[in-house]
């Protein structure tokens, strides 16, 4: 299964995280906004479509940054995540999937509770060796 995730960054530095709901697989887990790429469509327009859908936001630009891949133990499938640096529209969030939402510092992602597939990425971003913003300047325009 192949998945698309977004990491936000604002200009302070703060990234969006969400935690699932408590009646979803893995409940109240952190994971960065995204999901699974239909049959037939690009990595991008499933970017697009899941933050429009999750957060009814309008993705503007994005590079991938990072890649995982995991298979948890409920599940015979592997799963295969495609990390994006993703600029959104400056608009109000509607979460619609989410427990809540939350703009961490990345020093700060540590301190939540996440999927298990996101634990390299997390480390990355809360160190510094990747640097979501910096990478998106000359990331893809869409």
């Amino acid at each position: 299964m192949l998945v698309v995730a977004a990491v936000i960054e604002r200009p302070d530095r703060r990234i969006l995280i969400g935690q699932r709901r408590r009646t979803d697989t893995s409940p109240l887990k952190w994971e960065f906004p995204g999901g699974k790429v239909r049959d037939n469509e690009s990595l991008e327009a499933a970017l697009a479509r899941e933050l429009r859908e999750e957060l009814g936001a309008a993705l503007t630009r994005c590079t991938e940054i990072a890649r995982a891949h995991h298979q948890y133990a409920v599940t015979d499938e592997p799963l295969e995540i495609r990390f994006y640096a993703a600029e959104i529209e400056n608009a109000e969030l509607a979460p619609a999937v989410f427990e809540q939402i939350a703009w961490v510092l990345p020093k700060e992602l540590g301190s939540y509770d996440f999927l298990t597939a996101n634990t390299r990425l997390v480390a990355d971003l809360a160190t510094g060796r990747i640097k979501p913003a910096d990478l998106l300047v000359s990331g893809s325009p869409l």
